[in-house]
């Protein structure tokens, strides 16, 4: 028996015994209908695979979308991904698993490099206006517009509309009294922000006035009619 067909006999009992298959029986054909390879077709099989999806999306994936593109066990999943984390590396990009799923990112450690990048006009920033909504409703969601609006001093829509389209926010329900719609900020906000869930943001206590300073500055205001 020749190496190439005692390889590929290998390759085949290996994918049968995942499969749950015994020797010398058909597996099943389990795969979606739009899915008509397979992955150990592919030079690299199911990593090569996963790191061409993962390039491919602008957006976290879930372990469970990506087996089932792929028609993979979630656990092949899951065990290829973590060999890639590894394989990742001492390079200036990694696969970070968050909240929303896995994604292919900048290493924290060359943001300055990334900053500079978006400095030099190839990407669109948040305006500051837009910076001190966002903050907002961070803290203080669900909050409606007006809310937003009342704590800015300002007609705060534009603003507002500008973070929606950016996918940072989104409407969540209503208030009961006014029927507006409660703004809450998004899994991409928090994956822009790199944490896992609103409990990560930072404690506002020390940028906050103590008792007294409080005090003394309500009754000011209060003097001069504000």
């Amino acid at each position: 028996m020749s190496a190439d067909v005692g390889g590929g006999l290998a390759d085949q009992t290996d994918r049968s015994a995942r499969q749950g298959v015994g020797p010398g029986q058909d597996p099943p054909d389990t795969r979606p209908e739009y899915v008509d390879f397979d992955v150990d077709d592919f030079p690299g099989g199911a990593r090569a695979c996963l790191e061409a999806v993962l390039m491919a999306s602008d957006q976290p994936l879930q372990t469970a979308d990506l087996a089932r593109v792929l028609a993979l066990d979630e656990s092949d999943v899951v065990r290829n991904l973590t060999d890639l984390v590894a394989a990742y590396q001492g390079h200036g990009f990694e696969l970070r698993r968050s909240a929303r799923g896995w994604q292919l990112t900048t290493r924290p450690a060359y943001q300055p490099v990334v900053a500079a990048f978006v400095r030099d006009g190839q990407s669109s920033r948040l305006s500051q206006a837009a910076l001190e909504a966002l903050a907002i409703i961070a803290y203080r969601q669900p909050m409606t517009r007006s809310q937003v609006a009342q704590i800015r001093g300002v007609n705060s829509d534009g603003v507002v509309r500008s973070l929606l389209v950016r996918g940072l926010i989104r409407e969540d329900g209503a208030d009961r009294e006014t029927h507006a719609a409660l703004l809450t900020t998004t899994g991409l906000f928090l994956e822009q922000m790199g944490m896992d869930s609103l409990e990560e943001l930072p404690s506002l206590a020390p940028f906050l006035p103590d008792e007294e300073t409080a005090l003394a500055q309500a009754q000011e205001g209060a003097g001069q009619g504000v």
